[in-house]
Parts: C-alpha cells; sequence; structure tokens
C-alpha cells in the first residue's frame, strides 16, 4: 500500500535568468528537525549567497508545512515551492533554493516563476517515489528451494534482497505485508517445511 509520495533521492539543479542563478536541491525528510537541519546545511554552505528560499511538507498526510522567502518580497519565493510541492502530492521532503543576485530585478511575477522552475529542475532531477510499508524476512532454506523461488520471484509479491551462500542459504526477502504469509508459505512448501525465519521487522521505504 502506498503512504505517501516523496523524492527518490536528494538532488541538486541549476537554473539561470538575468545574470541571477538559482542552485536548487531537495531531499527526503523524515521529520520536522530533519528538514529544518537541512535548511540550515544549505544556508551554511552558501552562506555568501543573496537568499536562502526553504520550503518543506512533514508527515504522510502533509499535517507540516513551512515557508521561508528569506528576504524576498513575501510571497514571491517560498510560498510558490511550497506551493508546487503541494500540487505534486509530496510529502516528507524539503526543498532549498539558494540565490545569487545578478544586478538586474526579477519583479515579484519573474521571482515567482524563477524559484518554483528552480524547484522544479530539481525535483525532477530527483524523481518521485511511491513509500510503501515493507515486510523484510531474514530467513534461512536448503539449497533445494533456492532455484524454484528465485524462479517464481517474477510473480512479483515478493523481492530478493540479499543471499548469502553457507551450509544452508541465508535469504533477505522483502514484501508487502498483506504478502508476509503467503511468502511465508511458500518458503514452508518449497523446503518441505525446513524454513527458519531469523528475523522479520516492518518499514516504510
Amino acid at each position: 500500500m502506498i503512504r505517501y509520495l516523496t523524492v527518490k533521492k536528494e538532488a541538486i539543479a541549476e537554473y539561470e535568468i538575468q545574470r541571477s542563478k538559482f542552485i536548487s536541491r531537495i531531499a527526503r525528510v523524515e521529520s520536522r528537525e530533519e528538514a529544518e537541519a537541512y535548511v540550515a546545511q544549505i544556508r551554511e554552505l552558501h552562506r555568501d549567497a543573496t537568499h536562502n528560499v526553504a520550503a518543506f511538507i512533514v508527515g504522510e498526510k502533509g499535517e507540516i508545512q513551512w515557508a521561508t522567502d528569506d528576504g524576498e518580497p513575501q510571497g514571491s519565493s517560498g510560498p510558490p515551492i511550497l506551493q508546487m510541492l503541494a500540487r505534486e502530492g509530496l510529502s516528507n521532503v524539503v526543498c532549498v533554493v539558494t540565490r545569487y543576485f545578478g544586478g538586474i530585478k526579477l519583479g515579484v511575477g519573474g521571482l515567482v516563476r524563477a524559484y518554483t522552475m528552480a524547484a522544479k529542475l530539481a525535483l525532477e532531477a530527483a524523481g518521485i517515489h511511491e513509500a510503501r510499508d515493507v515486510c523484510s524476512l531474514q530467513v534461512e532454506i536448503p539449497y533445494t528451494a533456492l532455484g524454484t523461488f528465485q524462479h517464481l520471484e517474477k510473480d512479483g509479491y515478493y523481492k530478493i534482497e540479499e543471499i548469502n551462500y553457507t551450509d544452508k542459504v541465508e535469504l533477505l526477502v522483502s514484501t508487502e505485508p498483506e504478502n508476509r504469509d503467503r511468502v511465508v508459505s511458500l518458503l514452508s512448501e518449497l523446503s518441505a517445511g525446513n524454513v527458519e525465519i531469523k528475523r522479520e521487522w516492518e518499514e516504510i521505504i
């Protein structure tokens, strides 16, 4: 089940207009504290910049939304970035757009377009990720069961993440929580009951 949309990875993009240079960064975060730390990190990195405009949305349902114009005219930069992120349906995401002023004023409308474009370029570079609940199983099975289990992976309801070969085969398998019992039953059937679950856990990835 999809929990929310976010970005696949941290990404950076650059955009230049009227000699002003915009450097945009976007990243996935899991909390307001993590988002604020990211903004502080970029501000420190670009201490010499004219502006470090930022926005973030945190929470599976976007419960926390925040933006700052960082000295640009009110509503001309941070809020448009926030609105763009919200329109894309994203959450647990932070975006910082750094501006080095080139000497030509863009006007409020120009700033809105420039900051929105810079943020979009970073988002395109990062890609959109569907965050889902995943159940991970660390199991041990006999060698005789491995081939068929690997072959049936193509059915698509589980994925073999790792294989370690010892006296038996150790597997790390991921699946959606609702398919957990189905995977365990299959492993038990293929190994004639000789399957051992060493560890299992659920997380959002």
